[in-house]
């Protein structure tokens, strides 16, 4: 049997990935490929039950919410079982996997955004996943106004503790993922994000073409 190919998208607020996640995996089913959706922090019931915690905050808690190497343990927790869990079963039975954010994105946002250090991260990764990585990255990008009228229009009933921090925190994430792509191009694609969802949907068919079975 052959084994399934990990694909990851990431990006920051706004970029569109969860609508792109999804156009991607009806591309591979018309392709006769087994898809697996899914998404980070997520993915499996105990994944799931850290995202509450990370994203609404523990009971009772109106404070700040976690300090960033709290949340980056989190993370990592929740990434070793959506790894061991999830993504690890359905790749060994020759599905494909779709993620929305993986490694990068705490890489990003606890590391750009946070200020831990990359290396903290990576170390975090390789205790709680083996340094497990996709074999394909996609990073949306998104120029800041653009992000921010989507993000206008999604977050009218609020939005959650991450994605609600300040315009400075996300510049520093955005400048992070910048720096993973140009840093590490044998396993990133940059994908422009600013068009229609059908115009970067072409585009990220395109970058991941040498990927994808023939029909």
């Amino acid at each position: 049997m052959t084994t399934g190919r990990f694909i990851a998208l990431e990006g920051g607020e706004g970029a569109g990935k969860s609508t792109q996640a999804r156009l991607l995996a009806d591309a591979l089913r018309a392709l006769g490929v087994e898809v697996v959706v899914t998404r980070e922090p997520g993915g499996t019931p105990g994944a799931e039950a850290i995202r509450k915690l990370l994203l609404e905050g523990a009971p009772g808690d109106d404070g700040p919410g976690w300090n960033p190497r709290a949340e980056a343990l989190l993370f990592a927790a929740a990434r070793s079982d959506h790894v061991e869990q999830l993504i690890r079963p359905a790749l060994a039975r020759g599905a494909w996997v779709v993620c929305d954010r993986f490694l990068d994105s705490s890489r990003a946002y606890q590391g750009g955004g946070g200020g831990l250090s990359d290396a903290d991260i990576l170390t975090l990764h390789a205790i709680g996943s083996m340094g497990f990585l996709p074999d394909l990255t996609l990073l949306i990008e998104v120029a800041p106004e653009a992000a921010a009228a989507r993000l206008a229009l999604r977050d009218a009933g609020g939005t959650d503790r991450i994605g609600g921090r300040d315009t400075a925190y996300h510049a520093r994430v955005a400048h992070a993922f910048a720096a993973f792509a140009e840093n590490e191009p044998g396993r990133f694609a940059r994908v422009d994000g600013n068009g229609t969802p059908d115009e970067t949907h072409a585009r990220i068919l395109a970058a991941a073409a040498p990927l994808l079975p023939t029909p």
